[in-house]
């Protein structure tokens, strides 16, 4: 039986009389009473993840608009900043488990602070789900007071928080945010030709940023993070980007969350990479190690295959989700009966993702630079490729899965992560991306050698309807992506190419 329970937020109305917030408000303010070098403070575990401690303008640490007041010194020595600090796993396999060790270790920490203050010994970090209904796509209440219940500094309290219109109202817009990344049956792609990462991420060594996210860190965990973080004028909230995030105690309940997400999809009987390179993590091939500093002194050096079951753990959450395995053919059983195919004998195992090889359909001409007022990319079809995909649609049947299609934005690159981008074809709405990691990714020193991002979303819809309206014989694509937010003057952002790609289904 599990020793720990991560309750809701938003019990008691996500209020101070949730006492599992009110503990953790003073927990923090323990934390955050702690030199930036000692390794149990707010803002070593902040840097653990991420940090810009020397920069000397926004979003430098000395220069972020308090509270809380970060602090830039005393560092600790190099050797340690190279075992703990920098550390998140982002647009790789490991984002998941690297996290959930991250949390693990917070918590024993805020938990010994939360008992040295006289609190519960049982003591578990909350979790915020903002897809839960009933008005949890609000910031719990806790988060935007200045004062604690006897009057003394709010620790929860953050400046530097804008929201998604940048006016300090703090939600997530559903959707574009959503937990559709809970219907996919593929942690990672099954080989190298697969055009999506699937739901935990790519095949990675170590990665602190850069490239392809999985599925669950698409969305909702980038668009979460950008729509709290938000911006206002030319400062953007800590949530906004990887260097500033963890400082925002708000983070904490976003990951129990995602980490939540990811115990019910194991739930669900969906399963973990058993490849070696994953299980053993990045020390698999010579890579830096994932290392955390416990609350009893020691190192934690974890991989992985120790954290990849809550059954290994000594904690769980209140009402973990276990949905009902029909929905993993709920998504193809929709997409059949618009296509005019008979489901009656549609099976669970025919519904799941294969991640099978995919060919380049077609793709922009040049790089684009994206302004406030958006920008089209002419997407050029290739002949043979577009007529296996018409061949598909003619062909499918439950036991002929039609091609699956792919947009891909490609090597994104800027220098500002808030933001978000409205992603359309043939004036069809598809999807949001965000630009979460965008400023890290884009550095020429950086884990991918300034790459940028890339975003992979799914418009097999778009094909369908075209085959549907008998509209498939076609040259071109009109792909048209506009920010939600203006783009000021000296954020530059640009992409380095649009691109459509088919994935054959296995049959």
């Amino acid at each position: 039986m599990s020793t720990y329970l991560r309750n809701n937020a938003w019990n008691n109305q996500g209020t101070f009389d949730n006492s599992d917030l009110l503990w953790y408000a003073k927990a923090v303010g323990a934390l955050q009473s702690r030199a930036l070098d000692d390794e149990s403070s707010w803002w070593f575990f902040a840097a653990m993840h991420g940090e810009y401690i020397e920069e000397s303008t926004f979003p430098g640490w000395g220069t972020i608009p308090g509270p809380p007041v970060v602090p830039v010194a005393p560092v600790p020595s190099a050797s340690v900043q190279g075992k703990f600090w920098n550390q998140c796993q982002h647009q790789s396999w490991y984002f998941v488990p690297w996290h959930r060790g991250y949390l693990i270790a917070l918590e024993g920490h805020l938990r010994k602070a939360v008992i040295d203050l006289g609190g519960p010994d049982d003591w578990a970090l909350p979790y915020w789900n903002y897809l839960g209904g009933d008005g949890q796509y609000k910031i719990p209440p806790a988060f935007t007071q200045k004062n604690l219940p006897d009057g003394a500094a709010n620790p929860l309290y953050v400046n530097a928080r804008f929201g998604p219109k940048g006016d300090r109202n703090i939600y997530i817009e559903i959707p574009p945010i959503s937990g559709d990344c809970q219907k996919n049956t593929l942690y990672t792609g099954s080989n190298s030709q697969t055009t999506r990462p699937g739901y935990g991420g790519p095949k990675s060594g170590f990665s602190h940023g850069g490239n392809v996210s999985g599925n669950l860190e698409s969305n909702p965990h980038n668009k979460v993070h950008v729509q709290v973080g938000g911006q206002a004028n030319d400062i953007w909230g800590l949530m906004s980007d990887p260097g500033i995030a963890a400082l925002d105690p708000i983070f904490y309940l976003h990951h129990a969350n995602i980490d939540r997400m990811w115990a019910a999809w194991n739930a669900l009987g969906n399963s973990n990479p058993t490849d070696p390179n994953w299980l053993k993590g990045p020390t698999a091939s010579g890579d830096r190690k994932f290392m955390m500093p416990m609350v009893d002194g020691t190192t934690w050096n974890f991989t992985p295959a120790e954290v990849d079951s809550l059954s290994k753990l000594d904690y769980t959450y209140e009402g973990l989700d276990t949905e009902s395995e029909p929905l993993l053919a709920d998504a193809l059983t929709k997409r059949f009966t618009k296509l005019g195919i008979n489901t009656d004998n549609l099976t669970i195992d025919a519904a799941m993702d294969k991640g099978e090889t995919s060919e380049l359909i077609g793709a922009n001409e040049k790089a684009l630079h994206l302004q406030s007022d958006g920008v089209k990319a002419n997407v050029k079809l290739s002949k043979q490729p577009l007529k296996t995909v018409r061949n598909s649609l003619k062909s499918a049947s439950i036991s002929s899965i039609p091609d699956h299609i792919y947009l891909q934005i490609e090597n994104v690159k800027g220098n500002i992560d808030a933001n978000m981008l409205s992603v359309s074809v043939n004036d069809t709405y598809v999807d949001h991306v965000s630009l979460f990691g965008l400023r890290n990714a884009s550095k020429a020193d950086g884990h991918h050698g300034g790459e940028g991002l890339t975003f992979i979303l799914n418009i097999t819809d778009v094909f369908d309807d075209l085959h549907i309206n008998d509209a498939l014989d076609i040259n071109e694509l009109d792909v048209k992506i506009v920010p939600d937010n203006d783009i000021a003057a000296s954020h530059d952002i640009t992409i380095g190419r649009v691109s459509i790609y088919r994935e054959q289904q296995g049959s």
